[in-house]
């Protein structure tokens, strides 16, 4: 490697999730081999071999475009039965959920039905307080907003799986979270955060008088034959066919271990967060969206054009867009978002042209940590390059 593993994580972090080393668990047999087709690069094959792993119990990947495809799984559906992992199978994809949302305001404010320069409080006056008064819908968009996360019951992993079914409304959400201090002024830094995205389905709620699931499913899953994916509502499960995932904690009898976390509820992520799909699905959308096919005309350069504010931690240029993010890699800009729940971690990435494109779904045993995931990082890596 001709870089540290340092710089290698924050490239890959700009890309939108954190997700962490795990803790190495005892697993009972070798994962099955790994399934394969159209080779593109060996070093994709590479990095997914040997699943499952202190990190992942599997992987499902796909890259395309003009330069070659290539498709692979490996890792196991579950570890009581060792069963090889299903590549057709759904997951959470996390802040992934975020590119619909942003698509789908954007698709609004083509119509006239939302003015991205107008403030967030003129659409919701019931819901944003007066010290949030110049919030606009773009900066909601693009997380120079300045509005603080909502707080949330726990602080432990153990402690959020203690509460996973508690269901969280998106209203009781911004309500936390607008009754705080702002973190900033509006428009002067930026700082990713969900909270942005819960407001921006609300938006899209009171602009059409319908529900902020059944817009995104007209103007984006239906349009594009999206079958396998769909937002969940208040279902804590998966529904059809997926791979389980686990995540390192401390198990019931004070032991450290991985427990089955598939069943988990997302109502705290919502419209910014609780999106399942499958890599077939991400795949096609990345293509649409790439392609002016989902948002169409000058408002598709929202989601290219990076606010120029600093990163309220690290004092870096931006690199959050409305929806998508940025980063230099192999001497080319890779657009694209990551998402992380509970024992997933899922990316959509592409070049502006569409000659390459990534999507994975890694079933990460610590997809909410500080650290990128391993095997995740090595993916971006293995088909892009180095960041530059």
């Amino acid at each position: 490697m001709r870089t540290t593993t340092r710089t290698l994580l924050a490239a890959a972090l700009v890309l939108g999730v954190a997700a962490g080393p795990a803790l190495t668990p005892a697993f009972a047999a070798p994962g099955p081999a790994i399934s394969a087709s159209a080779t593109l690069t060996p070093d994709l094959s590479a990095v997914i071999a040997g699943l499952p792993r202190a990190d992942a119990t599997a992987a499902l990947v796909r890259v395309g475009g003009t330069e070659g495809s290539w498709q692979g799984s490996a890792g196991v559906h579950d570890l009581e039965t060792n069963a090889p992992a299903d590549p057709a199978a759904r997951f959470r994809a996390g802040s992934v959920t975020k590119v619909f949302t942003a698509a789908t305001v954007l698709q609004l404010a083509a119509e006239g039905r939302i003015d991205l320069d107008r403030p967030a409080r003129a659409y919701l006056p019931d819901l944003i307080p007066g010290r949030y008064a110049t919030v606009t819908v773009r900066q909601l968009l693009n997380h120079t907003h300045g509005i603080p996360a909502a707080d949330m019951p726990g602080e432990t992993v153990e402690e959020w799986y203690a509460n996973r079914f508690v269901v969280h409304t998106p209203e009781e959400l911004v309500r936390s979270a607008t009754a705080q201090p702002r973190e900033f002024r509006p428009g002067t830094k930026q700082h990713y955060l969900n909270i942005g995205y819960t407001i921006a389905g609300l938006i899209v709620e009171r602009v059409t008088g319908d529900s902020y699931e059944h817009q995104v499913e007209r103007r984006i899953l239906r349009p594009l034959g999206l079958r396998d994916t769909y937002l969940p509502g208040r279902d804590p499960e998966i529904r059809g066919p997926h791979n389980h995932g686990y995540q390192t904690m401390r198990l019931d009898d004070g032991s450290t271990g991985l427990r089955d976390v598939s069943v988990w509820g997302v109502t705290d992520g919502w419209a910014a967060g609780d999106l399942v799909s499958t890599t077939a699905d991400l795949e096609r959308f990345t293509r649409a969206l790439f392609k002016g096919r989902v948002v169409r005309g000058p408002l598709l350069e929202e989601m290219f054009t990076l606010p120029k504010v600093p990163d309220l931690s690290s004092g870096d240029p931006a690199a959050y867009s409305a929806g998508l993010s940025m980063k230099r890699l192999g001497g080319r800009e890779v657009w694209g978002k990551t998402g992380g729940r509970w024992g997933y971690n899922t990316a959509i990435a592409s070049t502006r042209d569409g000659s390459r494109t990534l999507v994975y779904s890694v079933n990460a045993t610590d997809a909410k940590g500080q650290e990128m995931n391993p095997t995740a990082l090595r993916l971006m890596v293995a088909a892009y390059g180095l960041p530059d």
